[in-house]
């Protein structure tokens, strides 16, 4: 989440390079799909970017509820998007097979909503502890705060696996944290709020009621299609959704897979 605006295109060319690279046909549908949503709308934004940035000034204060919808899938410039969709794809490939394209889909719903929320309410609780009410101000767009949340999905998943930031290897139940203070060191122009928002959206789904709240809501639609861990074939392994992944027993890495891993660098720092 960020709020400054460039009017390069590198990131576009950038991005439909790492595309080219990865294969569209090798990401998963929902992932493409939501990535396709976000550069269409930078391309096309569905409001000024002013008008799409969510704060308690312009959200609640003004009753412009809207922005929480609109906030996630806009970005200040081309780079802002090109970051982050390299690292949607990245989690994408590990989480959409994992938990099934429903339930990703579902998964990615509520948690654009929730950390709009979450920021919201981090934004309100600062003004009120420190007394100055610029913070309340503060206006956020972009889709870091839904990747943080994914990435802690992602580590939930692995836990006694290994993150490198920056080089160095941190363990994944910390990757997340470490990287929030990283990122508001090396990019001061990053919300902070924002990034801490989608990390307590993800420790609500992996250690609080959030899983289990939409696992009821879900049974209210009585359809099997939302039920986590759908599980189903792609590139030759099956993936099966809240349980393990099964082990490899000596699979070779797939070409999808090998191409994914050429991304792993930017991922570990989005």
């Amino acid at each position: 989440m960020r709020g400054r605006h460039r009017s390069s295109h590198l990131g576009l060319l950038l991005l439909l390079s790492q595309l080219y690279q990865v294969g569209s046909d090798n990401i998963p549908p929902v992932t493409l799909a939501v990535l396709g949503l976000n550069a269409y709308l930078f391309l096309f934004p569905a409001a000024p970017l002013m008008k799409a940035c969510v704060s308690v000034q312009r959200a609640c204060a003004s009753g412009e509820w809207s922005r929480l919808v609109l906030s996630p899938f806009h970005h200040a410039d081309d780079m802002h998007l090109y970051f982050n969709m390299v690292s949607l794809v990245m989690k994408g490939l590990r989480l959409e097979r994992r938990l099934g394209a429903a339930w990703f889909a579902y998964t990615l719903a509520v948690f654009s909503l929730l950390t709009g929320v979450l920021y919201l309410a981090l934004q309100a609780g600062l003004s009120q502890l420190t007394g100055d009410q610029s913070h309340s101000d503060a206006c956020a767009v972009g889709f870091s705060g839904v990747l943080f949340a994914l990435k802690v999905l992602s580590n939930h998943y692995h836990p006694g696996g290994v993150t490198y930031v920056t080089g160095f290897p941190v363990a994944n139940r910390y990757a997340s944290w470490v990287e929030l203070v990283l990122i508001h060191i090396t990019a001061p122009g990053t919300s902070l709020i924002g990034h801490l928002a989608g990390i307590l959206a993800g420790l609500l789904y992996t250690v609080g009621p959030l899983k289990k709240m939409m696992k009821m809501c879900a049974g209210l639609m009585s359809s099997s299609t939302f039920k986590p861990g759908t599980s189903y074939r792609s590139s030759g392994r099956h993936q099966h959704g809240d349980g393990p992944a099964p082990p490899p027993y000596g699979f070779r890495l797939t070409e999808e897979e090998l191409r994914a891993r050429r991304l792993a660098r930017l991922d570990a720092f989005m």
